[in-house]
């Protein structure tokens, strides 16, 4: 875990792109609502996988909302349970519960159907809070850490540059040995 976060603070110090690591966010908090083992989970797992996103972002994110989840479920429960028994969403869900995509979804159950909507009406928001939160912590808080002569002197050391080198972020090792 706490290499996890190491590399979500690698992540946030380093040219990795904003909207990758606010994609990895967003995608972590749908995963985090729902069930682990759901349909739509598994379609984000296969995205995550095939697009570029932060692996470690994604990973701590969903550990994150998987907990914030247990804070939001009575929400998330009365969301489901509203859209399943609203009268005039019945006749849609008894059509589509007959579908066997839709059994596999298990979007008949409150706590699955509320978390996928949810999910989804914060996703765009979520995406825009994260990237201005990344985008603002690049310009003032790791900027304001860089002015300290401990860091710039970390900064200059050789253990620096062979752990640049090490973790791929650096030139080749052969000028620094």
């Amino acid at each position: 875990m706490l290499t996890l976060l190491a590399k979500l603070f690698s992540a946030l110090n380093s040219e990795s792109s904003i909207r990758q690591i606010a994609l990895a966010i967003v995608l972590g908090f749908i995963v985090g609502l729902s069930p682990l083992l759901t349909l739509h989970n598994v379609v984000i797992l296969f995205f995550v996988m095939f697009i570029r996103v932060h692996l470690s972002s994604f990973i701590l994110s969903v550990g994150f909302f998987s907990g914030l989840s247990y804070l939001l479920s009575p929400m998330i429960v009365g969301v489901g349970e509203y859209l399943l028994t609203s009268s005039s969403l019945n006749g849609l869900f008894t059509i589509f519960y007959q579908l066997t995509l839709f059994k596999l979804a298990h979007w008949h159950n409150t706590y699955t159907l509320g978390a996928i909507v949810v999910g989804f009406l914060f996703a765009i928001p979520l995406y825009f809070i994260s990237k201005t939160l990344i985008k603002n912590y690049r310009q003032h808080i790791m900027t304001f850490f860089e002015k300290f002569r401990v860091v710039k002197a970390l900064k200059a050391s050789k253990f620096y540059r062979l752990y640049l080198d090490f973790s791929g972020q650096g030139s080749s090792l052969g000028g620094v040995l």
